[in-house]
This record gives C-alpha cells, structure tokens and sequence, in this order.
C-alpha cells in the first residue's frame, strides 16, 4: 500500500472550499476549547489487573495512606490468589512478569510494601477457614525453606562445588536448613540485624557456622555425601564439636579415613559429650591391657564404645575378666577383634557363654575359646550355631566331637552352614566316602571346613589322581584316612614330595598304592625323608621293596627308633622285616626278639619242639623265622 502526503489525500478526495468557508473554520479552530476529561484507565488490554488496580487506589483515596486491618479482615481473596501473594511475598528471586503487572516480584524492591498486598489480609479471616489458614501457614514455611536451601547452594557454589552434588547434599541437609532457617528469624531480635531482610541473615549464619569449609574436609577424607549430610545433622547445628571430635581422634591415632565412619557410626550423643568423658574411657582401658598405639584401630572397628558411659565400660571389662583372662589376653582379644567389646549388649553376650557350655566347656575354659577367637561372640544362636550342631549330629558327630572341632579350630562355628560346609561334605560323598567316616574325618582335622572347595579341596583330588597315581577306588580312602593332605600346599609339598619319590625308582602306580596305604607319606618334609632312606640303603642294606611294602618307615624316627632297633638286630643277628622291626612298643619289640633268640637256640642244640612258641607273629612269621634260620647257617659256615 502506498503512502501518500495527507494534504495530497484530501485534495484528490474532497470537493474545493471556498475561501470564506476556510476563513469560517480558521476562527472557530481559534476560539478556545475546554479541555478534555482525563482519562483514568489509559490501558484497556489487561482488564483484571486494572480493576484491582483501581480498587486499591479507591480504598487508599477514601481512606488513609495504609490499610484499615477491619478492612483487611472482611476483604475476600480465592485461594489461588492467596497463593500468589504468599509466593511473592516470600519468594527471593525476581521472575518473569508479562508488561504491566502491577505486583513487585522482589522483596528487595524500595516499592514492594506498597506493590503488595499486606500479608496480614492472607490470614485474618473466618474462624471457618481455619484449615485453610494452617495450610497456608504450611506453605509459607516451605517457600521459606526452599530459599534457605536456595542460599545454601549459592554458598556451595561459592565453595567451587559443582552444581550436582551441591543439590543432592542441600536435598539431604533438611535440619541443617531448618536450623538455618530459625537461626536466621533469631537474628531479627538483635539491632544490627532489625532492618536486614531475611536473605542477609541466612547468609550469616550460614558464613559462621563455617559449614562448607567443612564439607569439603569431610569430602577429602572418602565420605559420601548422604554421609556428610547425616554428619552435619547429628550436630543439631553446633559444627564446632565436629571439629573438636576430629582433633581428639586424631590424637588416638585414629587415620584419617576412619575419622568420619568412627563419628557417623559412634551414636546420637558423641557431640554432646566432652573430650574428657573420652580420656577417661582410654585410659581405663589402657590399664586392662589395650595398648595407646591399638586405640585408634579400636575406636576405627567399633566407636560405639565412644558412646558408652564409664560404668558401661567398666561391666563390659568385668565380663571378660571374670572369665579367667588376664590383661594381656583381654587386649588382645580387643585388638583382634574390637566388636567383641562394644557392638553386642550385655545380655547377648551371657546367652553366647551360656550355649558354649552345653559343649561341656566350663568358665575358665570359654574365657580362653574367647580369647583365641573373639569372632565366635558376633554369631548368632539360632541363625548360625543350632543349624550346624543339628547338621553335625546328623552325620554321627557327638558333643564330645562337637566340643574338640570348637576347641582345634573355632572358626568352624563362624562359617556359614549351607554356602561353606553343606557343598564340601556334598563333594566328599561324591568320591565315595561313607557318612560315619565323614563325621570322623571332620572330627580328626577340622580346619578342612574352612578350606576352599574349588580352590583348595578339589584341587588337591585332582592332583592326587593325575599326578600322585591314586587311582579312582582309592581316592575316597586316601582323603577319609588323611584329610591333612587337603591342607598342604600343592606347589610347596605334594608336588616336591610326589618327584622325591619318583626319583627314587618308585613307579606312578606303585606310589599311588603307597599312598592308599599310608596317606601322610606326602606330608613329610624331603629334608627328613632323604636321611631315612640314605641309613635304609647303605647301613641296612635294604632293597627299595623294602620301602614300597612298608611306607610307614618314613612316619619313624631315624635316631629314636630304626638306628636302635637296627643295631640290636645286628647284635643278635637277625633279620626281619621293616614292618615287624618298627611297627611295634619296645615290649613287644624284646620279646619278640627273645622268642627269636630261643628258637634259634633249639635249633643249634638240635631241639625240635612240636609247639613252637608263640611270638605274636602275623602274616610272614614263618618266612622271617626261615630267614632268620637260614642266614645263621651261612654265617655259621662262613665262621
């Protein structure tokens, strides 16, 4: 569309005047005019906002300068706007507000009293309305712990906090900005603070309570943040006993990582305590045997025992004592396992005593089973011990067997039923042990419950099987008759023992029935084998059959037994076999050699008895006694 001068517009349009119809118009444009009536609502395009404009502005111009609170009482507003008003009141960043609004958005502004409808006309109503007063009540004080948690982060941001977890910890820190909250309302009682808005004063009081200096100390040593959140709310707002708490633990020889679980996990009432109440518990304890340079681990493993008051601490340590431990053992016993002291009450810990000596265990003698292995106190009876005597009695153990398993190896009674013992007695009767030989077995070496089935136990068979030449029938017996195997070390011992005796002639099969027949053959140290075998060959003249008949002559002592035995048999002259020689008392042994000695005498006077003497002899009696016979005729001849 073309734009043209207005003059030139009129022209094309309009018919010409004439001349006196022009000097007729001049004057009446010159003739003064009454001014117009001005116009009091100039915008017409926001017809809500102008009419309430104009009722406030009609109550101010009747009435004085402020509000009459009569006024305020009876004058209606929805919920909705109530809202809205509450919000704004209490709201502490401007928003984005449409062109004409006739609402401040910041409490900050010069304006806002009177942009803003007193908040006084929010409440002062009905008594019907009642519920909805409380509820906005409600709201007003979550508005404000939203802008507590608003300046805390703000704070944290300061703090080169990045922005994630400084919103997660304000999310945990619902005390801590509670706290904050009331300190700042306090802060409007002082007169440095009257005239300050309630931004100002959080502020404050978030600045000296030195919070996030302390968040970062508590970040650098590996605490979480849920666990710095229930840190600082622990204290209930008094954050210096945090750091006066870190100083005292510290000179315990508490590390630094354990600083913040030993406080988390110390009770409610550790901040309200007084370092002295603490130097009284260590240094009763460092009187009953725990050493200073133990205490920090002490306190690291179980600072519930922070939280405990001296007459606790002093029963605690009477119940131990009472069990016939000295000191020394109690300290121990401390520093192995701290829990055993101050995690379990009283009560639990007489219900444990008491079970243990169902096992026929007196006072004294429980005292010491503690002792040696306080992680017996941290299980429970019926989750943990009444299942395994149950499934121990099943398989033929008796109390007595029950009682010596406790006494060798107590850890028995810690492991768990159905992941740890319930597989490995499975596997046992797989490779063919019977269930009475497997509760003796358990009995003779319980430890083997506590060895690793996959990486110990079934490693063992395997290695007896493939590389020890124990064959298949024979496994079940090698294992029933010496479980020890399965704790030897297969690189250190099986496997140096296994190419000893291969060294030495022995055949792969051969050393397999060796070991059926003497399965601790594999035990031995080779620095004590080789001075046995060294004697047998070249002082005894034995021939390696000898050995592979007789295995157990490696079980005997070379200076206690076979060199004494060895030499009486050479002073009397005879001859008899290994097993005969050894596997017997030094009784048996004398006479068995006089009934020797006094057959060869009949022989040489030409006696013959029809009824030989007994001499106790089995399975090659006769043999021995021909070659006995026989080798003194040789020598007799070559005399």
């Amino acid at each position: 569309m073309l734009s043209c001068p207005p003059c030139h517009f009129y022209s094309t349009i309009l018919p010409p005047r004439s001349p006196r119809a022009s000097l007729l118009r001049r004057r009446e444009d010159e003739t003064p005019q009454p001014p117009p009536p001005p116009d009091l609502n100039p915008r017409r395009h926001n017809s809500k906002s102008t009419a309430l404009l104009l009722r406030h502005l009609s109550h101010s111009s009747q009435h004085s300068d402020f509000p009459n609170p009569e006024d305020l009482r009876h004058r209606h507003v929805s919920p909705e706007e109530r809202a809205r008003l509450l919000e704004l009141s209490l709201v502490r960043q401007r928003t984005p507000q449409f062109p004409g609004s006739i609402y401040v958005q910041s409490p900050g502004d010069a304006d806002v009293a009177t942009s803003l409808p007193p908040i006084q006309s929010l409440f002062f109503r009905d008594r019907a309305d009642d519920d909805d007063d409380r509820n906005m009540i409600m709201r007003a004080i979550e508005i404000r712990r939203k802008v507590t948690a608003e300046i805390f982060k703000e704070a944290m941001r300061k703090g080169k906090f990045g922005i994630t977890y400084t919103t997660n910890l304000a999310d945990s820190l619902g005390e801590f900005i509670d706290y904050v909250m009331v300190e700042a309302a306090s802060l409007k009682r002082l007169p440095e603070y009257s005239d300050s808005t309630f931004n100002v004063r959080a502020k404050t009081v978030i600045q000296d309570s030195k919070v996030v200096p302390l968040i970062r100390w508590l970040k650098h040593n590996s605490l979480s943040y849920p666990q710095i959140a229930k840190l600082i709310c622990m204290t209930k707002g008094n954050l210096e006993s945090i750091s006066r708490l870190v100083e005292w633990l510290k000179s315990v020889h508490v590390k630094g990582r354990f600083v913040g679980v030993a406080m988390l996990k110390a009770g409610e009432n550790l901040f309200q305590r007084k370092n002295k109440e603490f130097d009284e518990i260590v240094e009763f304890l460092e009187r009953n045997g725990v050493r200073r340079e133990w205490m920090g681990y002490v306190l690291s493993r179980c600072p519930q025992l922070l939280s405990y008051s001296m007459e606790e601490v002093e029963a605690r340590v009477g119940f131990f004592l009472d069990m016939g431990m000295n000191e020394k053992d109690f300290g121990t016993m401390v520093f192995d396992y701290p829990r055993v002291f101050g995690y379990y009450s009283l009560i639990e810990m007489n219900e444990k005593v008491s079970y243990l000596k169902e096992f026929g265990l007196n006072h004294e003698e429980v005292g010491k089973l503690l002792a040696f292995k306080p992680q017996l106190m941290g299980c429970g009876i019926e989750e943990r011990w009444k299942p395994l005597v149950k499934y121990l009695y099943y398989h033929g153990i008796s109390r007595d067997g029950m009682r010596r398993m406790l006494t060798i190896k107590p850890m028995v009674f810690c492991v768990d039923l159905e992941a740890t013992i319930v597989p490995k007695v499975q596997f046992f009767q797989d490779i063919g042990i019977r269930d009475d030989a497997i509760g003796n077995m358990l009995v003779k070496f319980p430890p083997l419950l506590t060895y690793s089935l996959h990486k110990k136990i079934r490693a063992v068979v395997i290695f007896l099987m493939t590389k020890a030449g124990v064959s298949e029938r024979d496994i079940g017996k090698v294992i029933a008759l010496g479980p020890e195997l399965l704790g030897c070390s297969i690189v250190h011992k099986l496997e140096i023992n296994v190419k000893y005796f291969l060294s030495l002639g022995i055949r792969l099969r051969q050393l397999g029935e060796m070991i059926a027949d003497f399965p601790m053959l594999l035990r031995y140290n080779v620095d004590l084998l080789r001075p046995k075998y060294r004697y047998l060959r070249r002082t005894m003249v034995r021939s390696l059959e000898d050995v592979i008949e007789f295995p157990r002559f490696f079980s005997y002592s070379l200076e206690g037994r076979i060199i004494p035995r060895h030499k009486i048999l050479v002073e009397n002259r005879i001859s008899m076999k290994l097993r005969y020689m050894l596997a017997s008392t030094d009784e048996e042994f004398e006479q068995r050699i006089e009934a020797i000695k006094e057959r060869r005498r009949r022989f040489e006077s030409g006696v013959r008895n029809d009824n030989p003497l007994n001499t106790e002899e089995i399975d090659g009696d006769n043999a021995m006694v021909n070659r006995t016979v026989i080798d003194f005729s040789e020598s007799e001849v070559e005399s």
